[in-house]
């Protein structure tokens, strides 16, 4: 596991991600703002833990490329999976506001970060009130995640747990460009899904069984394939079958 160091590679004013449905547009005060609060970028391969539940951290990020994991650790080993890092998620805002992380950020594919200095993020709040909105805005979408969440987990069956797992991740990797088609990578383990989920790695197998079965979805690979949209969002009973836009770090 290695972290590999390197300069400002990418402009704030010609990101990549900011051409994306999935983002809301930057003012170009703000352009301005982010390539002085941004400090360069950094390579982290499979495996890197990014950050670590309970550590302190000088250090902010926007994923930029790549996919991770979050996830907490119980006393007994055990695993609770929270959630996944795609493409324009920032990262490490509990370090930044509570001192520490109460949750473990690991790559999953080689990632690209945007880094930022935690002890800037003040200036932030000072100087810049529309990009502050945008963060607290940020840390909105998490609880409303969180929420939904935990009433799939607690509420759901595993076929509709899944199915919603399945349809989210498509809708947003479709919304970020990193949909081909019905195709998206999803390189996570049927462990890391099960674990996210409440389920046994047996019950999550034979549950994606039923969804490929029924035409919905097929998960093989690192490859996810979606073969009936619609069907499989009524099967998840997801609320919205679009990504709404959100603020960009």
């Amino acid at each position: 596991m290695t972290y590999q160091a390197n300069k400002m590679i990418v402009n704030c004013d010609q990101c990549p991600l900011r051409k994306k449905s999935a983002f809301l547009p930057f003012k170009s005060d703000e352009i301005t703002f982010m390539n002085r609060f941004k400090t360069g970028e950094m390579m982290a391969e499979p495996g890197t833990q990014l950050f670590m539940e309970g550590a302190k951290a000088a250090q902010l990020y926007t994923a930029l490329s790549g996919l991770g994991i979050r996830y907490k650790t119980l006393e007994n080993g055990r695993r609770q999976v929270i959630g996944f890092v795609m493409p324009g998620d920032f990262i490490g805002l509990q370090a930044g506001v509570m001192g520490e992380m109460r949750h473990s950020v690991e790559a999953t594919t080689q990632m690209q970060l945007c880094v930022f200095n935690r002890s800037r993020l003040y200036d932030l709040y000072k100087n810049q009130p529309e990009r502050a909105y945008a963060l607290t805005y940020l840390a909105a979408v998490e609880e409303h995640f969180l929420g939904d969440a935990l009433a799939t987990v607690g509420q759901k069956g595993a076929l509709e747990k899944i199915a919603w797992s399945l349809h989210r991740f498509f809708i947003r990797a479709r919304a970020i460009g990193l949909a081909e088609g019905n195709q998206c990578p999803l390189p996570f383990r049927q462990q890391d899904l099960a674990d996210a989920l409440g389920l046994s790695l047996v019950h999550t197998n034979k549950t994606l069984s039923k969804l490929r079965d029924a035409g919905l979805a097929t998960w093989a690979d690192g490859r996810l394939e979606v073969l009936d949209l619609e069907k499989l969002g009524e099967t998840g009973l997801v609320e919205t079958s679009e990504a709404e836009p959100r603020p960009l770090i």
